[in-house]
């Protein structure tokens, strides 16, 4: 059986704690690979490899980075298709979502190979008599990510690109679900020329984790992952002096006013809900509609759903593939089954689904679910599966106030053709990334990607200028020279003496 292990120190490193966790194939549900999960020594040792090579690494021009970054978004890009079929083998998603993941992640590399531009720095003369002050802005030492199973390759590549361009060290934690992924991403850095020990990936469960977040050599960490455990790491990094950014879970909403057109919206909620089955952070999960449409809009979406074509990643007939774990397509389906008890209408029952030949895959079909009830566990909880609750409100004032009382402040959009409507709906919206008839409003790498309220823990989104200043902290350093006149006696500098 293929073995993950760590990457440390430019080179595989195999775990040493004895521990292996299961990777599995999530269209077939053969465990095909096993995964080394660290000890808190092997967590240390990253950690002083990490040390060793920030002491040089932190000191490098920006010109060195620089031409690093460049070798290493061209490797990416020849290597796209490599790096989608591992994301394939152990996520599941299909190979066109897996490829839109590294595109997207190519963003950020792309923002990174632009540092330069970034870390200018400020300078302001003569604030007194020969005084100047400049602000500029260094590194922080050993940063740490903690990233999804959702995106192997992406949510990484929101982190480390932009950490090592800054000037740190890395070490990255992947979810140990779809390894695989975050160990090409690393040989690939090496092999663009990043020096051993700016980059390292190690693998692990709670051990790891909990190492990360205590452990006095890490300067901050960056967290991808369900509310819960954001809370957690903001809570226990935090009080380990560190730095954190910790993204939690979402409960997205799709406004939909009268005037929308109502194929686009239905376009728009089905790719939205059901894309990479509905396993991101940023899927619609609620359709709130507004006034008379109701029917009509949802009698759309169940046209357009019925149609999605479910199979293994790797068939190109897919468009959606199967759920990362077999447990968590049971608790995904445990919300359609329950759903009707609690006062919703089921339109489609996407449980009990199977694909011939691969009956044994973590199978789920796309469930949606009509006139849901706020206090709904459907509605309530993040199910993180291919389920589109859609709720009635009788006014566009109803639907901001129902969007409002959410705990969640993610993303949000709204469907309509009216301009002072979405204009209002903008600044009126609890949430931290807003789609005007734009289903998923993720920004693009040179703005920022964070949310509100319970969706964000930390005072930094990710990526983006807010990302820049994560991963650096401000100096502003006075400088008083006298005036090359007043040299001492002796010391002649070619300039006339004052008298």
């Amino acid at each position: 059986m293929k073995t993950v292990n760590h990457w440390i120190g430019g080179k595989t490193v195999e775990g040493a704690s004895g521990n292996y966790g299961p990777v599995t194939d999530p269209a077939t549900g053969e465990v095909t690979t096993q995964v080394a999960l660290a000890s808190a020594d092997e967590v240390d040792a990253a950690v002083r490899v990490a040390q060793e090579a920030y002491q040089s690494w932190g000191q490098s021009s920006l010109a060195a980075r620089t031409k690093v970054l460049f070798a290493y978004r061209a490797l990416l890009d020849a290597n796209r298709d490599a790096i989608a079929e591992l994301i394939t083998a152990e996520h599941g998603k299909v190979h066109s979502d897996a490829l839109g993941e590294v595109a997207r992640g190519l963003e950020i590399v792309e923002l990174a190979c632009g540092i330069t531009t970034q870390l200018k720095g400020e300078l302001s003369t003569s604030v007194s008599n020969r005084v100047d002050v400049a602000a500029i802005r260094q590194p922080l030492g050993v940063v740490a990510g903690i990233t999804p199973f959702n995106f192997p390759a992406m949510v990484p590549m929101w982190m480390f690109p932009l950490a090592v361009a800054c000037g740190n060290t890395f070490i990255l934690k992947p979810s140990e679900k779809d390894p695989s992924a975050a160990n090409k991403l690393a040989e690939l850095a090496s092999e663009a020329g990043l020096p051993d020990g700016v980059l390292n990936v190690v693998h692990g469960d709670k051990v790891a984790v909990d190492a990360l977040l205590a452990h006095p050599g890490i300067a901050a960490v960056s967290f991808v992952g369900s509310t819960p455990i954001a809370r957690h790491i903001h809570t226990t990094a935090s009080a380990n002096g560190k730095r954190v950014q910790a993204l939690g879970g979402a409960k997205n909403h799709m406004l939909v006013l009268p005037d929308a057109d109502l194929d686009a919206a239905a376009d728009a909620a089905v790719s939205a809900a059901y894309g990479s089955a509905g396993e991101r952070c940023m899927a619609i999960s609620a359709v709130v509609a507004v006034g008379s449409i109701g029917d009509a809009l949802v009698e759309k979406i169940r046209e357009r759903a019925e149609k999605i074509k479910i199979g293994p990643g790797n068939d190109p007939d897919s468009e959606m593939g199967p759920l990362i774990t077999a447990a968590h397509r049971d608790k995904v389906a445990s919300y359609v089954k329950g759903a009707a008890d609690q006062g919703a209408d089921v339109v489609l029952d996407g449980t009990g689904y199977t694909v011939d030949g691969f009956e044994k895959g973590h199978w789920i079909g796309l469930s949606l679910l009509d006139n849901v009830k706020t206090d709904s566990d459907a509605y309530r909880d993040e199910i993180f599966g291919p389920v589109l609750c859609v709720l009635r409100a009788e006014t566009y004032e109803e639907g901001v106030a129902l969007i409002n009382a959410s705990p969640f402040g993610n993303g949000t959009a709204i469907f309509t053709r009216d301009g002072g409507a979405a204009r209002r709906f903008q600044l009126e919206i609890e949430a931290g990334m807003v789609g005007v008839n734009v289903p998923i409003p993720v920004p693009v790498g040179y703005h920022s990607f964070g949310g509100w309220k319970d969706s964000l823990f930390g005072d930094h989104h990710i990526y983006g200028n807010d990302g820049i200043h994560f991963y650096t902290r401000g100096k502003v350093v006075t400088t008083r020279w006298p005036d090359p006149s007043e040299a001492p006696v002796g010391v002649d500098l070619g300039f006339p003496r004052n008298h």
